[in-house]
């Protein structure tokens, strides 16, 4: 749950930011309210001062630039919302140089990057930023789906659409159809088991936009070229939707499970084989498992949630937690997304104020 935002020039840190994640357990009243975000004077800035480590050497040539010696590619991928990509907050994305230089950073940490939806252009926004950039960049592109919203779900799957035809797969990983849908379908019905019958039918809903999506690559010849997958937090994949798909994106933050966080990478990647892979292993189509979001916050503007029981948000520990969770993780050759890359405006709004945060990305390099 973290948001790594523009190298600061002159100063051998990386802002990372902490904004709410997804809960690991059933306990949803464990989430944070505020939780802080960090930026360089706003919203996902990226610092220029003394001269930007990802600026062009040569402006008129987006591919051509410097890199920096203090970013590694180390992740093994990045969740990642474009700024100004969220139509409740305003359809502000633009390509210009902010989504070239963000592009430019996260191919020097990734190869790969999550998208959430589809709304906003941002998918041809990101597949526009990696074919000027020419960086080596795989995207899973997402398609946010609310339950009794369906033309939600076909906007973002015609945009999608669009933009396969428009920049072909090259840089395309697969299809998440889906994010915390049955999370907030068995909440949002007082569900308990997320295999009944009750929750099947949220589930019948998911799996026909499933379905749906891959008619649509069907149509487009592209069935077997780009996989179709479907994010949820790390309790509720439903075994109809696992079913249904080629890969599950699990959503596993040890914060909310009140670990400490000495503790905290091994009981993630616990719950994730115990929880998540294991299960998956045992049905008929072997869906991969990735995780999808894991991280831990630097900070709190809510005093109520400084500590989660166990250990307190803060910078040493988000350090502590990189240190730990993403070697391990890279030498176990465990697949994750680190939640996540840049600041969000609207999570600024919504949970807390903005600090730099000291952190440095550890150097051992992924799978």
């Amino acid at each position: 749950m973290f948001i790594i935002a523009s190298v600061v020039a002159l100063v051998a840190v990386i802002v990372i930011a902490v904004t709410v994640g997804v809960v690991v357990s059933k306990n949803n009243n464990s989430k944070p309210k505020s939780l802080s975000t960090s930026s360089n004077g706003g919203s996902g800035s990226t610092s220029t001062s003394g001269g930007s480590s990802s600026s062009p050497s040569n402006s008129n040539d987006p591919s051509n630039f410097q890199k920096d010696s203090r970013l590694k590619k180390s992740l093994y991928g990045l969740a990642y919302t474009p700024e100004g990509s969220l139509p409740d907050y305003g359809c502000s994305s633009t390509l210009g140089k902010f989504s070239r230089t963000r592009t430019k950073l996260m191919s020097q940490l990734t190869t790969r990057i999550r998208l959430y939806g589809a709304d906003c252009n941002q998918t041809a926004l990101v597949l526009e930023a990696i074919k000027q950039t020419k960086v080596d960049m795989q995207v899973f592109l997402g398609n946010f789906m609310v339950e009794g919203d369906n033309a939600a779900y076909e906007r973002q799957r015609d945009v999608i659409k669009n933009a396969i035809q428009t920049y072909g797969v090259d840089h395309i990983a697969g299809i998440t159809v889906g994010n915390e849908f049955m999370l907030n379908y068995v909440t949002g019905h007082n569900i308990q088991d997320v295999n009944s019958a009750a929750a099947d039918e949220g589930a019948a809903i998911l799996t026909a936009s499933i379905t749906d999506t891959r008619s649509m690559l069907s149509s487009l010849n592209l069935s077997k070229s780009i996989p179709v997958g479907n994010s949820d937090a790390g309790s509720y994949f439903n075994t109809k939707v696992l079913q249904a798909v080629d890969y599950g994106l699990s959503n596993v933050h040890a914060w909310f499970a009140n670990t400490t966080i000495d503790a905290a990478a091994g009981w993630v990647n616990t719950f994730f084989q115990e929880t998540n892979v294991a299960p998956a292993a045992l049905l008929s189509n072997k869906p991969k498992m990735y995780i999808a979001e894991t991280g831990w916050p630097s900070a709190s503007s809510d005093v109520s949630n400084a500590n989660n029981g166990a250990s307190d948000a803060s910078v040493a520990n988000l350090q502590k937690f990189l240190d730990t969770f993403v070697c391990q993780a890279n030498s176990g050759g465990i697949p994750y997304f680190y939640f996540e890359y840049f600041d969000e405006e609207w999570k600024d709004k919504k949970y807390g104020a903005r600090t730099l945060k000291d952190i440095k990305i550890p150097d051992c390099p992924s799978p």
